[in-house]
C-alpha cells in the first residue's frame, strides 16, 4: 500500500464517524471536518499495511480517539481560543461529551478503515528479482566473502547472498596440530557460519557440479537429492584436499591433516599405539608402534612432527613398561632445509632445535610408498612404522577441474579475482592462481584467504553498483610457526623472531584471529590449562575401536 494511498483511506474512514459526531455534537462545521481528515489520515498511517481484526481495529482505533481528545480538545483547542491548557478534572468533566464523540468518532474509523482494506486490498506491488550471489565453500575465504556481502547488504546493497558448505562451521585450521596433540579441544577451533550473517543465507550440502553456461550450482543435500542453485555471481571458495600423488599405498596408509576428523583421527591413533606398545611383547613391533613419520616439511609438517613430540614424550611416563624406551620420529622434506618460506637462517634455526630433541631429518627425499608396517623413501630407505602424517602435497578441490579441466590445478583467475571467460564466475584461497603485482602469485595462506574473501565482496558490490572490480593488492603481514617446547620461529613486520617471544607472538596472534570472544576464551582457557596439568589421553570408546581395528588391519 503507498503512502498515498493509506493517506485518502484514512479521509474516507474518517468522514462517517466525523458526520456521525458532528450531528451528534454538533461543533463547528469548518474546525470540525479539518480535524476529521488530519486524524483520518493519521489513523490510515498508523494502520499502514498491517492487516487487522475487527476487534483488533475497534480497540486501537477507540484508544487513538482517546488520545486525541487528550491532544486536540484538553490542549491544542484551547491554545487555539487564546487561553492556558489544564488537564484538570473540572475541565476534563466539563469536556465529556468531546470524549464521547472522540471515542465514537475514532472507533467509527477504524470499522471503516478495516473494510475498507478487506473489500480493497492492496495490489502487490511487482517484486524485481535482486541479483543472487552464490559462494561455495566455508572456510576463511568463502566465510569472509559471505560476511562481507552480508554487512554490505545491512547497508544497503540489494542482493541475495547464499553461502554453501558441506560443514556448518568454520574451521580454524592453523590450530588444527593443537587438536591432534591434545593442546586444545576440537570443538574450540570452530565457529557455526551460521553465527555471523545476518542478512545472507546458509545451505549446508556439498556442490556436485557447476555449469557456468546455466550459471547454476548443483547441490548435493542428503535424502532430498539434487538441488539446483541458480546464481548471478558464484565465488569458488573450495580449498584443497590432501595429494598423495597416486604413490603405493600413501592414500591407504597417511593420515592427512585437513579437517578436525583428520586431526582427531591423527590423535586417537597415536595415543592408542602407545597404548598396543604398552602390550606389545615384540621389540621390533614396540619400535615399529613407538616410530612416528611425518612427510613435507613446510609449517603444518614441521609443526606437526614438534606437537607430537611433545605430546608422546609428555605422556610417556604413564605407560610403565614404555620407560626407558626412546620413541623415533622422523620428518621427510623434499627440500634441502625445513622451512623454505621463511629466510634461511629461521630454517636453520628450526632444524637445530628439532634435530637437538632427536627428530630425525630426512631432508631432499621423499615418500614413496607405504604399508601397514613401513615407508619407503626415494633414496632407498625403509622405516618401520604405524604412524604416517601426510603435510606433503595439495592440490584443489574435485570441483575445480570442472573449472579448469586443461590444468588440473588452481584456476586461474585475472588480479580482480574473476575467472576469465567466465562471467559471474570468481575464485580465491587453495583453489585460485593469483597473481601478484611481482609477477609471480599469491601463497594459498589464511591470512591472504581471508582479505581475497573481502575484496571479492567488494568487487561483485561494485559490479552490481555499474562499477568496475579493483585488482587485489596484500603484502602479507608475517609468518610464524611453532616448534614445540614453547619456541617458536618466524617474520613479522620484516623483522625475524625466534625462541620463547616468538611463541608467545605465535599464540598472541592466532588467539586474536579465532573467530568469535567464546572460541578466543575457550582456546585460551586450554592453553592455560596445558601449562598446569598433563595432557588429555582419554580415548573415547569409536576411537578405540577404530584404532585397534586398524591395527588387526595391518596385522593382516
Amino acid at each position: 500500500m503507498t503512502l498515498l494511498r493509506r493517506l485518502l483511506s484514512g479521509v474516507v474512514a474518517g468522514l462517517p464517524g466525523g458526520v456521525a459526531v458532528a450531528l451528534a455534537t454538533d461543533p463547528p462545521w469548518i474546525q470540525w471536518a479539518g480535524h476529521t481528515v488530519v486524524l483520518g489520515a493519521v489513523l490510515g498511517l498508523l494502520f499502514g499495511e498491517h492487516r487487522q481484526s475487527n476487534g483488533s481495529a475497534f480497540s486501537v482505533s477507540l484508544l487513538i480517539g482517546l488520545l486525541d481528545w487528550v491532544t486536540w480538545t484538553l490542549t491544542l483547542v484551547p491554545v487555539l481560543e487564546g487561553d492556558t491548557p489544564s488537564w484538570s478534572i473540572a475541565v476534563a468533566v466539563a469536556r465529556f461529551p468531546e470524549l464521547v464523540g472522540a471515542a465514537l468518532f475514532g472507533a467509527i474509523t477504524g470499522l471503516v478503515f478495516h473494510a475498507l482494506s478487506t473489500w480493497f486490498p492492496p495490489r502487490p506491488a511487482p517484486q524485481r528479482a535482486r541479483p543472487h550471489v552464490v559462494i561455495v565453500g566455508g572456510g576463511f575465504g568463502g566465510v569472509g566473502a559471505a560476511r562481507e556481502l552480508d554487512r554490505r547488504i545491512g547497508r544497503g546493497l540489494d542482493a541475495h547472498v547464499t553461502l554453501i558448505s558441506e560443514s556448518n562451521f568454520l574451521l580454524f585450521t592453523p590450530l588444527l596440530v593443537g587438536v591432534a596433540s591434545s593442546t586444545v579441544e576440537a570443538r574450540h577451533v570452530s565457529a557455526p557460519v551460521r553465527v555471523g550473517l545476518d542478512h545472507a543465507s546458509f545451505l549446508h550440502g556439498r556442490v556436485a557440479s557447476i555449469d557456468t553456461q546455466a550459471r547454476s550450482a548443483y547441490v548435493s543435500v542428503g535424502k532430498e537429492g539434487m538441488l539446483r542453485v541458480p546464481y548471478d555471481h558464484l565465488v569458488l571458495a573450495v580449498g584443497g584436499v590432501a595429494h598423495f600423488f597416486d604413490l603405493p599405498g600413501v592414500a591407504e596408509h597417511a593420515f592427512p591433516m585437513k579437517s578436525i576428523e583428520d586431526a582427531t583421527a591423527l590423535r586417537g591413533h597415536v595415543l592408542g599405539a602407545l597404548e598396543q606398545a604398552d602390550l606389545e611383547p615384540d621389540p621390533a613391533e614396540q619400535a615399529r608402534l613407538l616410530t612416528f613419520v611425518v612427510a613435507g616439511g613446510g609449517f603444518a609438517g614441521t609443526e606437526l612432527v614438534a606437537e607430537l613430540f611433545d605430546l608422546v614424550h609428555d605422556v610417556l611416563h604413564l605407560y610403565p613398561r614404555l620407560h626407558g624406551l626412546r620413541p623415533r620420529f622422523v620428518i621427510v622434506h623434499a627440500g634441502e632445509r625445513l622451512l623454505p618460506e621463511l629466510a634461511p637462517e629461521l630454517g636453520a634455526y628450526a632444524q637445530r632445535k628439532l634435530g637437538g630433541r632427536g627428530v630425525e631429518l630426512r631432508l631432499g627425499a621423499r615418500v614413496s610408498g607405504a604399508t601397514a608396517g613401513d615407508i619407503t623413501l626415494t633414496s632407498g630407505e625403509t622405516v618401520p612404522t604405524r604412524t604416517l602424517a601426510w603435510t606433503a602435497g595439495n592440490r584443489p578441490n574435485p570441483l575445480v577441474r570442472q573449472i579448469a579441466p586443461e590444468t588440473g590445478g588452481p584456476v586461474a583467475v585475472e588480479s580482480t579475482l574473476q575467472v576469465p571467460g567466465a562471467p559471474g564466475l570468481w575464485a580465491l584461497g587453495d583453489c585460485a592462481r593469483i597473481p601478484d603485482p611481482a609477477g609471480g602469485f599469491y601463497p594459498p595462506t589464511a591470512q591472504h584467504a581471508i582479505r581475497e574473501g573481502k575484496a571479492v565482496a567488494r568487487n561483485i558490490a561494485a559490479v552490481l553498483g555499474g562499477r568496475r572490480p579493483v585488482p587485489f593488492r596484500f603484502g602479507g603481514l608475517g609468518v610464524l610457526v611453532s616448534l614445540g617446547h614453547r619456541t617458536a620461529a618466524g617474520e613479522i613486520g620484516g623483522r625475524r623472531v625466534s625462541g620463547f617471544l616468538a611463541w608467545v607472538l605465535w599464540r598472541g596472534v592466532y588467539l586474536s584471529k579465532l573467530p568469535g570472544v567464546e572460541k578466543r576464551l575457550r582456546v585460551l582457557v586450554d592453553w592455560t590449562l596445558d601449562l598446569v596439568f598433563p595432557r588429555d589421553i582419554a580415548l573415547s570408546t569409536s576411537t578405540a575401536s577404530t584404532t585397534v581395528s586398524k591395527k588387526e588391519d595391518r596385522h593382516a
